[in-house]
């Protein structure tokens, strides 16, 4: 900048000099000139030129008229050093500091140079127009430039009076010509950065805004999750988590160790348990999930009275949002509770549809003798968290699984029906659904105002109650008896081209086998459900040849008893934890497990939900029910420790 600066002079001469008048170089040398016109000389013209090339600042031509841009600044250049009282522009570079006598002195100055360029243009003018008269085109081309020179003088007067009046810095219009002839961007003087890292206020307000909103965020993302957590406290504290006193129970537990004991209980009659029938299909907007693949805790938040006997119970997740897992229609949930310190465990079929992602409900009698129901029914209020283990079972159905649907249900075996019927029709499935409800009397029909309301709104869904009393108001929908063949025959047409489900006690379910057998309806084509109840008879299995011969485990360490010690009992050697037991006759290998701390799975109990299955290596067990096991199983040797019973040595896998 400071060498920039020094050249300001020759900058402001060329802006106010050159860009007015640009020095031409004559066509014509000057002897050739004086021979067409020796008389032509003008001591004017010439006196004109001199003075512009005097070394006022300003470039001028030559009284030849030979004078050259190049020429001319090298002259101002060299008389830049002169005395100052010849000075003009050099002067003008002092302003606006310029005293009022050296002001006026400038001003003199520039008033002389604009008489002499006037003067300048009036000969100029003169002789151009003789020149044209005789077509002397060198004349034309002296006229020209004298023009020129009368124009630079008036336009460098001009400018020093208006710099004069103006008051403006010479500095700045030598800068400006400057760029104008280099075809440069405008110069903008641009404020030096300050501060940390040369940011200005902006860029600190900026990011003390954005600091700001951060901070904000994080806190309401703390207080939430504050919140959530106290909610979470405060409804944990609602259940009876406290030290029980003796003999009461406790509501809410987790899921026992292993090798804990589980009480030798078996379910009381009329509870739901599992299903038997087809692998689950994936509906529209549902997938299968895992069997017991989340364990967890579930608020309840809302019970509901069915019938006298009958309670409705809604879950949640106590956080707030979609249940944690996902269920098919039919499918069932299991509990445990602890009782006296002892994890009890029962399954219940999930009444409300799968396209209700808040909430799952659990649809469970009372049974007088009934473990768990008795405690859902006495002990559990609004606020309680319960621990599930969610969801299983086979016995589903969706608009994917058949064309139409046929439901026998008998009492509180309406669950997974139900289930299916509002998914069903909530999906506005519109082929047609036969729903038969076998009940006691009026008062025992769980969901029967939803039903009629169901069957009122949805043409597809016909609805029958079948009832063993006296009907008060007999329509078509109620029907006094049991179910028959006749029935099921003249209601369902082409009934043997129809998928059957099949829920209830096992005298009920039995007796509609049989008449489904009668009509010729495919075994494949029924699904059945299974309730606790009276133990048909005892199904033997036996391991295959291959696994007669061996060894169950090492009889030195693994065998301390013998079935002749024991008398007409067995004994049950669980191979994998090197560890043995007596079965009486009525005791499954389940329970003798739960004796010696052998931790074997379960849930169900009654054989239908198929989690204890164990591989029998060696001896004979019997079995009531083989709900859960498949060919594939049985080829196996797989048995369920539930529902196994043995007299005499047996060795399992577990």
């Amino acid at each position: 900048m400071k060498s920039f600066h020094a050249l300001v002079p020759f900058f402001l001469s060329a802006a106010v000099l050159v860009a007015a008048a640009c020095p031409a170089v004559s066509q014509v040398p000057p002897g050739e000139h004086n021979s067409h016109h020796p008389q032509q000389s003008s001591p004017t013209a010439d006196s004109a030129a001199t003075d512009t090339s005097s070394g006022r600042g300003m470039p001028g031509g030559k009284a030849d008229g030979t004078n050259s841009g190049m020429g001319g600044m090298g002259e101002m250049m060299q008389d830049m050093g002169k005395p100052p009282g010849k000075e003009l522009y050099p002067s003008l570079m002092q302003l606006p500091d310029l005293s009022p006598e050296r002001r006026a002195k400038i001003s003199q100055l520039a008033n002389e140079r604009i008489d002499r360029g006037n003067t300048l243009l009036s000969l100029g003018l003169q002789k151009l127009r003789d020149a044209a008269g005789s077509q002397y085109f060198a004349g034309i081309q002296e006229a020209n430039e004298q023009i020129r020179a009368g124009q630079a003088l008036v336009q460098s007067g001009l400018a020093a009076q208006q710099a004069l009046a103006e008051n403006k810095n010479p500095r700045e219009i030598a800068l400006k010509w400057f760029r104008q002839e280099m075809n440069l961007t405008p110069y903008q003087e641009v404020e030096p950065p300050h501060g940390f890292f040369g940011l200005s206020w902006f860029h600190y307000l900026t990011m003390l805004v954005f600091a700001a909103f951060a901070v904000a965020m994080i806190w309401m993302y703390f207080h939430k999750m504050k919140r959530a957590n106290a909610l979470i406290e405060k409804l944990a504290g609602k259940s009876p988590e406290k030290i029980p006193a003796p003999g009461e129970a406790k509501p809410v537990a987790p899921p026992p160790a292993k090798g804990e004991p589980a009480p030798n209980a078996e379910p009381a009659k009329g509870e739901p348990v599992t299903a038997k029938g087809t692998p689950p299909l994936v509906g529209p907007g549902l997938a299968p999930s895992k069997p017991n693949s989340w364990t967890g805790t579930l608020l309840v938040t809302e019970i509901f009275d069915e019938t006298p006997n009958v309670k409705t119970f809604r879950l949640t997740d106590p956080a707030g949002g979609k249940l944690p897992f996902n269920f098919l229609p039919g499918q069932f949930i299991t509990i445990t509770i602890n009782l006296k310190g002892v994890p009890v465990k029962r399954s219940y079929t999930i009444a409300s549809s799968p396209t209700r992602r808040d909430y799952c409900e659990i649809t469970v009698k009372h049974e007088e003798k009934g473990t768990v129901s008795h405690y859902l029914h006495t002990e559990v209020h609004i606020g309680e968290l319960l621990q599930f283990t969610a969801p299983s079972g086979k016995f589903t159905f969706t608009e994917t699984h058949a064309e139409s649907a046929v439901f026998i249900a008998g009492g509180v075996g309406v669950t997974p029906m139900m289930s299916a019927i509002r998914y069903l029709t909530e999906r506005s499935w519109k082929s047609e659904i036969f729903f038969f409800f076998t009940c006691k009397n009026e008062s025992s029909i769980i969901f029967r105002e939803e039903i009629l309301y169901l069957q009122k709104r949805y043409p597809n869904l016909h609805v029958w109650f079948l009832l063993e009393e006296p009907v008060s108001n007999p329509t078509d929908s109620f029907i006094k008896g049991r179910i028959t063949k006749e029935i099921l025959a003249e209601r369902v047409p082409d009934i043997i081209t129809r998928m059957i489900h099949i829920c209830g006690p096992p005298p009920m379910m039995n007796a509609v086998k049989e008449m489904l057998d009668e009509l010729k309806v495919p075994k494949e084509m029924v699904m059945t459900e299974v309730f606790a109840g009276p133990p048909p008879k005892p199904k033997t299995v036996s391991p295959t040849p291959e696994e007669k011969g061996k060894p169950p485990v090492d009889e030195e360490v693994a065998k301390p008893f013998t079935s002749e010690e024991a008398g007409k009992t067995g004994v049950v050697t669980f191979a994998k934890s090197n560890k043995t037991a007596v079965l009486t006759p009525d005791k499954s290998i389940l329970e003798a497990s739960e004796e010696v701390g052998v931790n074997i799975d379960y849930s169900c109990r009654v054989g239908t939900c198929g989690i204890c299955k164990i591989k029998l290596n060696s001896g004979k067990v019997t079995m009531a029910v083989e709900d859960a096991l498949t060919e594939d199983d049985k080829t196996q040797n797989m048995i369920l420790a539930c529902q196994a019973k043995a007299t005499e040595d047996v060795s399992v896998d577990a």
